[in-house]
């Protein structure tokens, strides 16, 4: 009775392992997007054009699923290539000392069909802070290649001075709120 009892045991547990993916992001079909309010009145927006991520688990139980985030800080692009230099430097991300952002997951919470929140750790410069993001499940489909393809967008609000993205401190001319839009392909392997 125990053997039968252990080779049910670690067949369940095998399954539920091969039910388990591994999703890689698709960065033809993804974009890292944020916004930050300017002089009060407008907003700037801007992306990162270089990034990795994968999630690890099943698109049927996305509870116990897990995420992990890389962005390179130097592909920042608002379209002024001026601007950009001026992200890139100390004043703001400093990306020679700190060239990648990264958020790894801590957990997974169903809100409501399709509807979750993503809590994790987001690490920004030398700071790493707990945070949560808004998800909306796009669904899941076949790619051409016969791939399993799965869609998100996620959405957050920062304080960009919790991260020591300090310069204009008092908010006059650049907002101290960045919002962030997620919008994110992962294919299976």
């Amino acid at each position: 009775m125990k053997r039968i009892t252990f080779l049910l045991i670690i067949f369940v547990a095998g399954f539920g392992v091969m039910a388990q993916s591994n999703y890689k992001v698709d960065p033809a079909h993804a974009s890292v997007n944020f916004k930050v309010k300017h002089s009060g009145i407008t907003f700037v927006q801007g992306r990162f054009d270089k990034f990795d991520g994968a999630i690890i688990g099943s698109p049927g139980q996305l509870e116990s699923a897990r995420v992990f985030f890389n962005v390179s800080v130097e592909s920042i692009n608002t379209g002024i290539p001026m601007r950009d230099d001026h992200l890139r430097s100390a004043d703001f991300f400093e990306v020679t000392r700190f060239p990648t952002m990264s958020f790894e997951s801590t957990g997974i919470e169903k809100v409501e069909d399709g509807k979750y929140k993503l809590h994790g750790k987001l690490q920004i410069k030398d700071v790493t802070k707990d945070t949560t993001f808004d998800v909306v499940y796009g669904g899941t489909v076949k790619g051409q290649d016969g791939s399993e393809v799965i869609g998100f967008t996620a959405k957050n609000k920062i304080n960009r001075l919790d991260y020591n993205v300090a310069f204009d401190p008092d908010g006059a001319g650049i907002g101290k709120d960045v919002y962030i839009t997620l919008f994110l392909e992962f294919k299976n392997n």
